[in-house]
């Protein structure tokens, strides 16, 4: 019985994979990688300003030569 329950199940995620699931088109999918791409770019350039400073503040604090 249980064989036919996973036959059944892996059919039912194979139909719903092909007939429900809904794939964004080519212009959509080069969209959003170039979404994600600048967000990732914008966040790196934060997160660097950020130990810029840090690293600026840790200098003043314990009067360390600054490279």
């Amino acid at each position: 019985m249980k064989k036919f329950k996973l036959l059944r199940d892996i059919e039912e995620s194979y139909n719903e994979l092909v007939h429900k699931v809904s794939w964004p088109s080519a212009s959509e999918l080069a969209n959003s990688t170039v979404i994600v791409m600048v967000a990732s770019i914008i966040l790196a350039i934060v997160i660097w300003l950020i130990d810029l400073g840090l690293n600026q503040i840790m200098h003043l604090i314990y009067n360390i030569p600054t490279a």
